[in-house]
């Protein structure tokens, strides 16, 4: 089960919760019992290593670095 962050508005203090994708947005009690809450942005780490074959990664890449786009890529 996922674990979403929130922030009481009323106390300031960041808590949370294990519950359903499906109750994400469903309002929350802070542990000092403020129901003045906000969910909280979350960030996504992934991890791990890339193999060789089928590699698509930007070290994959035979485009050179540099240009003011992209880093290159798009200019050839």
């Amino acid at each position: 089960m996922p674990r979403y962050e929130y922030r009481c508005r009323a106390c300031g203090s960041t808590f949370e919760l294990r519950r359903p994708m499906s109750q994400s947005g469903a309002p929350a009690v802070c542990p000092s019992g403020h129901d003045d809450t906000v969910k909280l942005l979350s960030t996504v780490a992934v991890g791990g290593t890339a193999s060789a074959a089928g590699d698509t990664g930007p070290s994959a890449s035979p485009a050179g670095g540099g240009g003011g786009c992209c880093g290159g890529g798009c200019c050839g």
